[in-house]
Protein backbone atom coordinates (compact mmCIF):
# COMPACT_ATOMS: atom_id res chain seq x y z
CA UNK A 1 0.00 0.00 0.00
CA UNK A 2 1.50 3.01 -1.05
CA UNK A 3 1.88 6.16 0.99
CA UNK A 4 2.09 9.51 -0.22
CA UNK A 5 5.58 10.73 -0.86
CA UNK A 6 7.38 7.66 -1.45
CA UNK A 7 7.13 5.74 1.26
CA UNK A 8 5.33 2.49 1.23
CA UNK A 9 3.74 0.23 4.05
CA UNK A 10 3.50 -3.54 3.62
CA UNK A 11 2.68 -6.90 5.18
CA UNK A 12 4.51 -7.16 8.23
CA UNK A 13 8.25 -9.04 7.38
CA UNK A 14 8.20 -12.62 8.57
CA UNK A 15 11.26 -12.13 10.60
CA UNK A 16 9.77 -8.89 12.41
CA UNK A 17 6.06 -10.64 12.86
CA UNK A 18 5.11 -10.28 16.74
CA UNK A 19 2.21 -11.32 19.07
CA UNK A 20 -0.70 -8.33 17.77
CA UNK A 21 -2.76 -9.35 20.33
CA UNK A 22 -0.48 -9.35 23.64
CA UNK A 23 0.49 -5.49 22.04
CA UNK A 24 -2.70 -4.69 21.60
CA UNK A 25 -3.63 -5.29 25.41
CA UNK A 26 -0.47 -3.76 26.35
CA UNK A 27 -1.35 -0.40 24.42
CA UNK A 28 -4.69 -0.27 25.32
CA UNK A 29 -3.47 -0.08 29.35
CA UNK A 30 -0.85 2.37 28.49
CA UNK A 31 -1.86 4.59 26.08
CA UNK A 32 -5.01 6.87 26.66
CA UNK A 33 -5.92 7.07 23.35
CA UNK A 34 -5.84 3.49 22.20
CA UNK A 35 -8.64 1.34 22.07
CA UNK A 36 -10.27 -1.53 19.87
CA UNK A 37 -9.40 -3.53 17.23
CA UNK A 38 -5.96 -2.63 15.05
CA UNK A 39 -4.20 -2.63 11.64
CA UNK A 40 -0.56 -3.12 11.48
CA UNK A 41 1.67 -2.59 8.72
CA UNK A 42 5.71 -2.20 8.83
CA UNK A 43 6.92 0.90 6.80
CA UNK A 44 9.48 -0.35 3.89
CA UNK A 45 12.10 1.15 3.18
CA UNK A 46 14.47 2.26 6.36
CA UNK A 47 17.43 0.21 7.14
CA UNK A 48 17.35 0.24 10.88
CA UNK A 49 14.75 0.06 13.65
CA UNK A 50 11.82 -1.38 12.27
CA UNK A 51 8.75 0.96 12.38
CA UNK A 52 5.30 -0.22 12.00
CA UNK A 53 1.78 2.16 11.20
CA UNK A 54 -0.73 1.29 13.62
CA UNK A 55 -4.66 1.83 12.82
CA UNK A 56 -7.02 2.35 15.02
CA UNK A 57 -10.47 3.45 15.51
CA UNK A 58 -9.40 6.29 17.76
CA UNK A 59 -6.39 7.29 15.73
CA UNK A 60 -2.80 6.36 14.08
CA UNK A 61 0.21 5.31 15.85
CA UNK A 62 3.60 4.56 14.92
CA UNK A 63 5.89 2.07 16.46
CA UNK A 64 9.83 1.74 16.42
CA UNK A 65 11.37 -1.50 17.65
CA UNK A 66 14.60 -2.80 17.69
CA UNK A 67 15.22 -5.51 15.10
CA UNK A 68 15.35 -9.32 16.00
CA UNK A 69 18.75 -11.61 16.16
CA UNK A 70 22.46 -10.92 16.29
CA UNK A 71 22.78 -7.01 16.68
CA UNK A 72 25.73 -5.06 16.89
CA UNK A 73 27.24 -3.20 20.35
CA UNK A 74 25.16 -0.04 20.72
CA UNK A 75 23.35 -0.44 17.87
CA UNK A 76 19.73 0.20 17.58
CA UNK A 77 19.25 2.09 20.62
CA UNK A 78 15.29 2.99 20.28
CA UNK A 79 15.73 4.44 23.95
CA UNK A 80 17.86 7.26 23.46
CA UNK A 81 15.34 8.08 20.13
CA UNK A 82 12.77 8.48 22.54
CA UNK A 83 14.63 10.54 24.77
CA UNK A 84 15.72 12.74 22.48
CA UNK A 85 12.63 13.02 20.41
CA UNK A 86 10.60 13.59 24.07
CA UNK A 87 12.70 16.73 24.46
CA UNK A 88 13.37 18.32 21.35
CA UNK A 89 9.24 18.13 21.31
CA UNK A 90 9.73 21.20 23.38
CA UNK A 91 12.21 23.50 21.36
CA UNK A 92 12.07 24.88 17.48
CA UNK A 93 13.38 21.49 16.33
CA UNK A 94 9.97 19.83 14.65
CA UNK A 95 9.60 15.89 15.82
CA UNK A 96 6.89 13.64 16.50
CA UNK A 97 5.49 13.52 20.21
CA UNK A 98 6.04 10.69 22.26
CA UNK A 99 3.80 8.59 23.38
CA UNK A 100 5.34 5.27 25.41
CA UNK A 101 8.38 3.87 25.77
CA UNK A 102 8.33 0.16 26.75
CA UNK A 103 11.46 -1.81 27.39
CA UNK A 104 9.62 -5.03 28.67
CA UNK A 105 10.89 -7.38 26.06
CA UNK A 106 7.78 -10.11 26.84
CA UNK A 107 5.68 -7.63 25.31
CA UNK A 108 6.80 -8.41 21.33
CA UNK A 109 10.34 -9.72 21.76
CA UNK A 110 12.43 -6.30 21.63
CA UNK A 111 11.96 -3.01 23.07
CA UNK A 112 9.98 -0.17 21.75
CA UNK A 113 8.21 3.07 21.26
CA UNK A 114 5.04 4.84 20.53
CA UNK A 115 4.95 7.88 18.50
CA UNK A 116 2.68 10.53 17.37
CA UNK A 117 1.78 9.41 13.49
CA UNK A 118 2.67 13.42 11.85
CA UNK A 119 0.74 12.98 8.27
CA UNK A 120 2.71 14.34 5.54
CA UNK A 121 5.61 13.50 2.19
CA UNK A 122 8.63 11.73 2.59
CA UNK A 123 11.70 11.42 -0.39
CA UNK A 124 13.51 9.00 -0.15
CA UNK A 125 15.10 10.02 -3.42
CA UNK A 126 17.53 13.67 -2.98
CA UNK A 127 16.50 14.77 -6.17
CA UNK A 128 12.14 14.31 -5.34
CA UNK A 129 11.00 13.17 -8.69
CA UNK A 130 7.50 14.84 -9.36
CA UNK A 131 8.50 18.07 -7.34
CA UNK A 132 8.77 21.53 -8.84
CA UNK A 133 12.10 23.40 -8.92
CA UNK A 134 10.30 25.79 -6.81
CA UNK A 135 9.53 23.11 -4.32
CA UNK A 136 12.71 21.49 -4.38
CA UNK A 137 14.16 24.86 -3.72
CA UNK A 138 12.07 25.28 -0.64
CA UNK A 139 12.47 22.05 0.59
CA UNK A 140 15.93 22.45 0.57
CA UNK A 141 15.85 25.65 2.53
CA UNK A 142 13.74 24.38 4.88
CA UNK A 143 16.00 21.43 5.22
CA UNK A 144 18.82 23.76 5.53
CA UNK A 145 17.29 25.99 8.56
CA UNK A 146 16.16 22.85 10.36
CA UNK A 147 19.65 21.70 10.97
CA UNK A 148 21.01 24.99 11.82
CA UNK A 149 18.22 25.04 14.47
CA UNK A 150 18.97 21.73 16.01
CA UNK A 151 22.18 22.67 16.17
CA UNK A 152 21.09 26.17 18.45
CA UNK A 153 19.27 24.32 21.00
CA UNK A 154 21.26 24.49 24.46
CA UNK A 155 21.86 20.53 25.22
CA UNK A 156 22.53 21.29 28.68
CA UNK A 157 19.47 23.43 29.13
CA UNK A 158 17.03 20.79 27.88
CA UNK A 159 18.76 17.95 29.74
CA UNK A 160 20.85 16.50 27.96
CA UNK A 161 24.33 17.04 29.21
CA UNK A 162 24.68 13.39 29.58
CA UNK A 163 23.71 12.10 25.97
CA UNK A 164 26.90 12.25 25.20
CA UNK A 165 30.46 13.28 25.54
CA UNK A 166 31.11 16.72 24.51
CA UNK A 167 34.66 16.44 23.93
CA UNK A 168 36.50 13.70 21.24
CA UNK A 169 33.14 12.69 18.86
CA UNK A 170 35.33 12.86 15.94
CA UNK A 171 37.63 11.02 17.52
CA UNK A 172 34.90 8.42 18.82
CA UNK A 173 32.91 8.26 15.53
CA UNK A 174 36.22 6.63 13.75
CA UNK A 175 37.20 4.62 16.15
CA UNK A 176 33.09 3.23 16.55
CA UNK A 177 32.30 2.91 12.98
CA UNK A 178 36.14 1.32 12.29
CA UNK A 179 34.64 -1.51 14.75
CA UNK A 180 31.18 -1.68 13.56
CA UNK A 181 32.85 -2.63 9.71
CA UNK A 182 35.26 -5.14 11.31
CA UNK A 183 32.54 -6.83 13.34
CA UNK A 184 29.99 -6.56 10.22
CA UNK A 185 32.05 -7.12 7.14
CA UNK A 186 31.64 -10.39 5.08
CA UNK A 187 35.40 -9.57 3.15
CA UNK A 188 37.89 -6.63 3.34
CA UNK A 189 37.70 -3.78 0.99
CA UNK A 190 40.94 -1.98 0.67
CA UNK A 191 39.27 1.68 0.48
CA UNK A 192 38.03 1.01 4.27
CA UNK A 193 41.77 -0.18 5.59
CA UNK A 194 42.89 3.42 3.69
CA UNK A 195 40.45 5.75 5.18
CA UNK A 196 40.98 3.82 8.74
CA UNK A 197 44.40 4.75 8.14
CA UNK A 198 44.08 8.09 7.12
CA UNK A 199 41.18 9.87 9.32
CA UNK A 200 42.88 9.28 12.93
CA UNK A 201 46.00 11.29 11.26
CA UNK A 202 43.61 14.31 10.06
CA UNK A 203 41.57 14.86 12.79
CA UNK A 204 40.76 18.24 13.10
CA UNK A 205 41.66 20.46 16.29
CA UNK A 206 39.02 22.42 16.92
CA UNK A 207 36.58 20.77 19.22
CA UNK A 208 32.62 22.00 18.73
CA UNK A 209 29.90 20.51 21.04
CA UNK A 210 26.14 20.33 19.71
CA UNK A 211 23.30 17.47 19.57
CA UNK A 212 23.74 15.49 15.94
CA UNK A 213 20.99 13.78 14.82
CA UNK A 214 23.73 11.32 12.85
CA UNK A 215 21.82 10.74 10.08
CA UNK A 216 20.17 13.98 8.90
CA UNK A 217 18.99 13.34 5.23
CA UNK A 218 15.92 14.33 3.44
CA UNK A 219 14.59 10.79 3.50
CA UNK A 220 14.19 11.05 6.88
CA UNK A 221 12.55 14.29 6.98
CA UNK A 222 8.13 14.38 6.84
CA UNK A 223 7.75 17.30 4.46
CA UNK A 224 4.16 18.56 5.10
CA UNK A 225 1.33 17.53 2.78
CA UNK A 226 0.86 20.97 1.05
CA UNK A 227 3.55 23.57 2.35
CA UNK A 228 7.63 22.55 1.48
CA UNK A 229 8.07 22.60 4.80
CA UNK A 230 9.73 20.42 7.11
CA UNK A 231 7.10 18.97 9.72
CA UNK A 232 9.02 16.31 11.72
CA UNK A 233 12.64 15.04 11.99
CA UNK A 234 12.56 10.89 12.03
CA UNK A 235 15.25 8.57 13.01
CA UNK A 236 17.36 9.66 15.67
CA UNK A 237 18.94 6.06 16.30
CA UNK A 238 22.40 8.07 16.17
CA UNK A 239 21.65 10.92 17.88
CA UNK A 240 24.53 12.10 20.66
CA UNK A 241 26.58 14.96 21.49
CA UNK A 242 28.81 15.87 19.24
CA UNK A 243 30.90 18.08 16.59
CA UNK A 244 27.74 19.74 14.21
CA UNK A 245 29.69 19.78 11.26
CA UNK A 246 29.50 15.91 11.15
CA UNK A 247 25.61 16.45 10.66
CA UNK A 248 26.23 19.15 8.02
CA UNK A 249 28.74 16.58 5.91
CA UNK A 250 26.08 14.12 6.29
CA UNK A 251 23.43 15.94 5.08
CA UNK A 252 25.44 16.80 1.95
CA UNK A 253 26.52 13.12 0.71
CA UNK A 254 24.44 13.65 -2.20
CA UNK A 255 26.63 16.05 -3.66
CA UNK A 256 29.47 13.48 -3.50
CA UNK A 257 27.97 10.31 -4.43
CA UNK A 258 26.51 9.33 -8.20
CA UNK A 259 22.74 9.31 -8.61
CA UNK A 260 23.12 5.29 -9.11
CA UNK A 261 23.81 4.96 -5.66
CA UNK A 262 20.00 5.89 -4.85
CA UNK A 263 21.89 8.37 -2.30
CA UNK A 264 23.69 10.92 -5.19
CA UNK A 265 23.03 13.50 -7.13
CA UNK A 266 25.98 12.41 -9.95
CA UNK A 267 26.61 14.83 -12.60
CA UNK A 268 22.77 16.23 -12.75
CA UNK A 269 22.01 19.73 -13.88
CA UNK A 270 20.98 20.90 -9.79
CA UNK A 271 19.97 24.52 -11.16
CA UNK A 272 17.83 23.09 -13.33
CA UNK A 273 15.84 21.31 -10.88
CA UNK A 274 16.13 23.90 -8.19
CA UNK A 275 18.26 22.17 -6.10
CA UNK A 276 21.46 24.52 -4.56
CA UNK A 277 24.62 23.30 -5.37
CA UNK A 278 26.84 22.39 -2.29
CA UNK A 279 28.91 25.68 -2.52
CA UNK A 280 25.21 27.54 -1.98
CA UNK A 281 23.83 25.31 0.42
CA UNK A 282 26.67 25.73 2.93
CA UNK A 283 26.91 29.38 2.52
CA UNK A 284 23.28 29.38 3.52
CA UNK A 285 24.28 27.40 6.20
CA UNK A 286 26.24 29.94 7.79
CA UNK A 287 23.75 32.45 7.54
CA UNK A 288 21.12 30.34 9.37
CA UNK A 289 24.07 29.57 11.80
CA UNK A 290 25.92 32.24 12.57
CA UNK A 291 28.94 30.99 10.80
CA UNK A 292 31.42 33.29 8.91
CA UNK A 293 32.89 29.79 6.97
CA UNK A 294 32.94 26.37 7.15
CA UNK A 295 36.26 24.72 8.50
CA UNK A 296 37.79 20.99 7.50
CA UNK A 297 35.02 20.87 5.33
CA UNK A 298 37.02 17.43 3.30
CA UNK A 299 37.86 15.55 6.49
CA UNK A 300 34.04 15.95 7.63
CA UNK A 301 33.11 15.17 4.20
CA UNK A 302 35.52 11.89 4.39
CA UNK A 303 34.33 10.93 7.56
CA UNK A 304 30.72 10.86 6.37
CA UNK A 305 31.64 8.86 4.08
CA UNK A 306 33.42 6.42 5.59
CA UNK A 307 30.57 5.93 8.19
CA UNK A 308 27.68 5.52 5.84
CA UNK A 309 30.23 3.20 4.22
CA UNK A 310 30.23 0.90 7.92
CA UNK A 311 26.34 1.58 8.24
CA UNK A 312 25.88 -0.34 4.80
CA UNK A 313 28.00 -3.00 5.48
CA UNK A 314 25.99 -3.86 8.79
CA UNK A 315 23.12 -3.69 6.70
CA UNK A 316 24.31 -5.72 4.29
CA UNK A 317 25.20 -8.42 6.98
CA UNK A 318 21.81 -8.12 8.44
CA UNK A 319 20.62 -8.85 4.99
CA UNK A 320 22.73 -12.07 4.39
CA UNK A 321 21.92 -13.28 8.69
CA UNK A 322 17.86 -12.41 7.43
CA UNK A 323 17.34 -9.79 10.02
CA UNK A 324 17.16 -6.58 7.51
CA UNK A 325 14.24 -4.00 8.39
CA UNK A 326 13.47 -4.18 4.79
CA UNK A 327 13.77 -7.18 1.88
CA UNK A 328 15.35 -5.20 -0.72
CA UNK A 329 18.49 -4.71 2.03
CA UNK A 330 21.17 -6.71 0.60
CA UNK A 331 20.59 -4.60 -2.96
CA UNK A 332 20.41 -1.64 -1.52
CA UNK A 333 23.48 -1.82 0.79
CA UNK A 334 25.60 -3.49 -1.90
CA UNK A 335 26.62 0.18 -2.99
CA UNK A 336 28.93 0.47 0.15
CA UNK A 337 32.33 -0.16 -1.52
CA UNK A 338 31.63 2.60 -4.35
CA UNK A 339 31.13 4.46 -1.28
CA UNK A 340 34.13 4.06 -0.05
CA UNK A 341 36.25 4.70 -2.87
CA UNK A 342 34.57 7.88 -3.51
CA UNK A 343 35.82 8.45 0.26
CA UNK A 344 38.92 7.82 -0.63
CA UNK A 345 39.66 9.53 -3.94
CA UNK A 346 38.18 13.06 -1.73
CA UNK A 347 40.61 12.11 0.81
CA UNK A 348 43.41 11.95 -1.55
CA UNK A 349 42.93 15.46 -3.09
Amino acid sequence: MPVAGGVELGDVLPNHRFDEQRLRKYLAMHLEDFSGDFGIRQYQGGQSNPTFHLQTASGEFVLRKRPPGRLLPSAHAVDREYRVMRVLAETQVPVPRMLHMCDDESVIGQTFFVMQHVPGRVFPDPLMPGSSPSERAAVYADMNRVLACLQAVDYQAVGLSGFGHPEGYVERQITRWSKQYAASKLSDLTAMDKLIDWLPKNVPDREETAIVHGDYRLGNLIVDTHEPRIVAVLDWELATLGHPLADLAYNCLAYHLSKASGRGFGDVDLAALGIPDETSYLRDFCVHSGREEIENWRFFVVLALFRIAAILVGVHRRAVDGNAADARALQIAGSYPEIAEAAWEIACR
